[in-house]
């Protein structure tokens, strides 16, 4: 199973604007890949405090399967995971 967790300024990746627009030389569009997490039921965590501190919203996980989490709860999903990747 996977799980990811933006912090930082990947929690602006929770934006519409962001995710249309983002493209990575050789990983391809933000707007192919953000679908699929969603579709597949993948869980999306983004850091509250780092959400707060950009302005990102409740209205901006609308939809998404987005939820805002705490540092102890990355810390939680790290300590239960078989494999952490962190790029």
């Amino acid at each position: 199973s996977v799980t990811v967790f933006l912090a930082g300024d990947a929690a602006y990746v929770a934006k519409d604007e962001v995710i249309g627009n983002l493209v990575g030389i050789g990983t391809g569009a933000m707007s192919d890949h953000f679908p699929a997490l969603v579709e597949a039921g993948v869980p999306i965590y983004i850091s509250g405090m780092s959400s707060k501190s950009r302005g990102i919203t409740d209205q901006d996980l609308e939809g998404k399967g987005a939820m805002f989490a705490t540092p102890s709860q990355l810390v939680e999903l790290t300590f239960e995971a078989d494999r952490v990747l962190c790029y």
